[in-house]
């Protein structure tokens, strides 16, 4: 149970084995009881995609718990944060000292990421799979 991430949502839809659930997602402050008088607090409504078999069993309105990995979590900052700024300082580096010129040596770090976030958005059907949540009814 420890390595698993829930969270409190409502199915808004369901289309054959997709289901759409809005979940609430709140800093780990915006409980605190003086979040009134602080600006850090926030929470944020976001719509997660669901594919269960049992998705029949649910109606649109129902209470349910959104489950996932915490490994799917440190994947998913993996891929989308460290990878990319070690391959922009990396590359930064390299240009630096092939080309000697830190304009032309940034430009072409930063080009770099376009190349790596495109093939991410080119393998998504592939995340689809690993990136899964559980749906489970709130008992």
């Amino acid at each position: 149970m420890a390595n698993t991430i829930k969270h409190q949502g409502v199915v808004e839809e369901i289309n054959g084995s997709h289901l759409r659930v809005r979940i609430i997602q709140t800093s780990a402050c915006a409980s605190c009881s003086i979040k009134g008088h602080c600006s850090s607090a926030d929470t944020k409504e976001k719509l997660i995609d669901v594919y269960d078999t049992r998705a029949l069993s649910f109606q649109p309105g129902d209470r349910v718990w959104v489950a996932g990995e915490l490994s799917m979590g440190m994947m998913a900052v993996l891929l989308a944060f460290v990878l990319p700024f070690l391959l922009l300082i990396i590359s930064l580096f390299a240009f630096m000292a092939l080309w000697n010129d830190e304009l032309w040596s940034a430009l072409g770090s930063l080009a770099l990421l376009v190349p790596y976030y495109g093939i991410l958005w080119m393998n998504k059907s592939r995340m689809k799979k690993k990136f899964s949540f559980v749906i489970q009814p709130m008992s």
